[in-house]
């Protein structure tokens, strides 16, 4: 048997139920049990996974571990985090009250994305591909308005593809009634952008 990995938290609590309890170091790994055979693909688990997530999310805020990590045991787990503990804890302790919400919005004009057989090798092909990227751009005027929308927390904007920007927010639970009343007069103020306001999720973009 062994453990599909789903968040890091702060106490078993937290856990305990809803998944299996895995303690390494000063924190707590959240765990689906499933057998060594089972395909990590599968739709039901995928599913299962992520009604999981939503449900540990209503309890306290953790931090999001990459779908697909998996361990045998709690020494397996142990050896595999050891590096992340103490940079995990720090942020569980920080940020318990708070929660991701992220505002993805279309650019205003993308770029082409490079195709591989236009290059003869594969460095050129890659920085293509990050200028294409990296220069996708919306107004001024609407990532000023998505910045204010989500106040004084702290935000970060990241280059998702070559047609669209996310701005990842972290904001306080509290704050989320909040956040969603900003998004639809965001809306409201620029009609003809397309973006998608999501959340609350668990800690990722800040986690890093």
């Amino acid at each position: 048997m062994k453990w599909v990995i789903a968040g890091a938290h702060l106490r078993s609590e937290d856990v305990e139920p809803l998944a299996v309890a895995i303690p390494v170091g000063d924190v707590v790994l959240s765990g689906v049990e499933i057998a060594d055979d089972q395909p990590l693909g599968d739709r039901d688990l995928l599913l299962r996974v992520a009604r999981l997530r939503a449900a540990l999310l209503e309890r306290a805020t953790f931090i999001a571990v990459r779908y697909g990590f998996t361990v045998h045991g709690e020494s397996e787990a142990l050896a595999k985090c050891a590096n992340f503990l103490p940079r995990w804890r720090a942020l569980l302790e920080a940020h318990r009250d708070d929660v991701e919400m992220t505002l993805k919005v279309a650019t205003a004009a993308p770029r082409v994305r490079p195709h591989r057989r236009d290059f003869h090798g594969g460095a050129a092909y890659l920085r293509a591909l990050h200028e294409a990227v990296s220069s996708a751009e919306v107004s001024d005027d609407f990532r000023a308005a998505a910045e204010r929308a989500v106040g004084g927390t702290t935000h970060r904007w990241t280059h998702r593809d070559e047609k669209s920007l996310e701005l990842a927010a972290l904001i306080s639970r509290a704050d989320v009634p909040r956040m969603r009343e900003a998004g639809e007069a965001l809306k409201r103020e620029f009609p003809d952008v397309p973006f998608l306001l999501s959340g609350p999720w668990p800690l990722e973009v800040f986690a890093e």
